[in-house]
């Protein structure tokens, strides 16, 4: 039992648990007749909302939609409610992705700028093509028989299932609260997906013990710097190999066209998906268990850059491998397993990180060379160029913990500029 110590500040947490779920024929029916009514009634109020100026207000969007989902879409009342949510969630998902990719465009002098997206700049209402079904906590969906049986509603009667679910009783035990599910197929199989919440400790600057400046990038996936100055590489030779295999055979699936080309191709894209979660999932879960709670993770802020702007000519399949590879899914998992664990991860400015001289601050953008990835100052310091962009975003984020609340570099020129 965890008794919490006076001043103690603590926070939720929250991840997604996954019980594959055990059904008859008749079950998988009823399943499979709720969640298809499901995403036709979230498309339908998605249209709404596309109509409507973009109205995510659930109150109105109730009041006005209710009726027409219960009779339309044979929807019970909490599904009717629910389908109204999922909706507003994938709108407000879809608006945070456009403002972290604004259109980038130059202008009459060759200078790049920027406009930030808002879901204004959608040509269609937002699309719901899986069938699934948004499934409230002790109304949609229940535990009975000591935990070991799913009781879920469904359009017509409630039913019963078994499932698997590893380690699953522990969430039931009480220091967990289990919020709405996601009922969801995948290749036949039935899965309901559930978030759960744990208060947490939270991380204070005060009793920080490391900070950890991390670059990501492709050559290396991640490179960390600490406060003893300590570099870990994590290579991306043997990932780049196996990414181009996938897309070598993505290309010979799209050239046939077939339906059975097509089947496979989905297929091939979530063992890609789940490999790179894979890949992810052990790079943030290395860098957590090496340093311990009380860390700060020092990331830069990724939104809105743009990889093209580098003057290093890429080929096709660099350029294909910069813009797919999830960065940003590696800074979740990093981040939930941070907070899990009393640290924290914060984002910086990248604007210099890979310029700036760490020995003598100097910023000079012709000091990196990309071929030889090798960074030399004019003040003698060389050093590997993925090693500098972390060693320079180390030091922001001890300039963080020393009270600098937005900590950047400022450009320094030198006199031979």
């Amino acid at each position: 039992m965890h008794f919490r110590k006076a001043g103690e500040k603590v926070s939720n947490l929250t991840k997604t648990i996954k019980l594959r779920i055990h059904v008859t024929p008749e079950q998988e029916t009823m399943f499979r007749q709720m969640t298809e009514q499901y995403r036709q009634a979230c498309n339908f109020v998605s249209q709404y909302i596309f109509d409507n100026q973009f109205d995510m207000a659930y109150q109105s969007l109730n009041r006005e939609l209710y009726s027409d989902l219960r009779n339309m879409f044979g929807l019970k009342s909490q599904l009717a409610q629910s389908s109204i949510k999922t909706t507003i969630a994938r709108y407000k998902t879809v608006k945070q992705q456009l403002f972290q990719t604004p259109y980038r465009y130059k202008d009459e002098n060759g200078n790049w700028q920027r406009i930030t997206k808002t879901l204004e700049w959608l040509w269609k209402p937002v699309f719901f093509s899986r069938p699934q079904a948004d499934l409230v906590r002790n109304h949609d969906y229940s535990f009975v028989n000591d935990g070991q049986v799913l009781s879920i509603s469904t359009l017509g009667k409630r039913t019963k299932c078994s499932f698997d679910g590893e380690h699953f009783a522990e969430y039931l035990a009480g220091s967990y609260h289990l919020g709405t599910a996601k009922l969801v197929e995948l290749n036949g199989l039935w899965y309901l997906h559930i978030p759960i919440t744990k208060a947490v400790e939270d991380f204070q600057k005060e009793n920080v013990r490391h900070v950890v400046g991390i670059d990501r990038g492709l050559r290396f996936l991640a490179v960390s710097y600490d406060e003893q100055g300590k570099t870990e590489f994590v290579s991306g030779k043997k990932i780049a190999t196996k990414r181009h295999k996938f897309q070598e055979i993505r290309r010979q699936l799209q050239s046939k066209g077939t339906k059975s080309a097509k089947r496979r191709l989905k297929a091939i894209s979530g063992r890609e998906n789940r490999w790179m979660s894979d890949v992810n999932h052990q790079i943030s879960k290395t860098l957590v268990q090496k340093y311990g709670e009380d860390t700060l993770f020092v990331l830069e802020d990724l939104t809105g850059v743009s990889f093209e702007e580098s003057n290093l000519s890429r080929t096709a399949k660099q350029n294909y491998d910069l813009r797919s590879w999830s960065f940003y899914q590696l800074e979740q998992f990093l981040t939930y397993k941070a907070h899990e664990n009393r640290s924290e991860v914060l984002k910086v400015s990248a604007r210099y990180t890979s310029q700036r001289c760490p020995k003598c601050g100097t910023i000079h953008k012709e000091n990196r060379d990309h071929h030889k990835h090798l960074y030399s100052c004019q003040c003698g310091y060389k050093s590997n160029d993925d090693r500098i962009g972390a060693m320079n975003i180390q030091l922001l984020g001890t300039m963080w913990i020393s009270g600098d609340n937005n900590p950047r570099y400022e450009k320094i020129t030198t006199t031979s500029e």
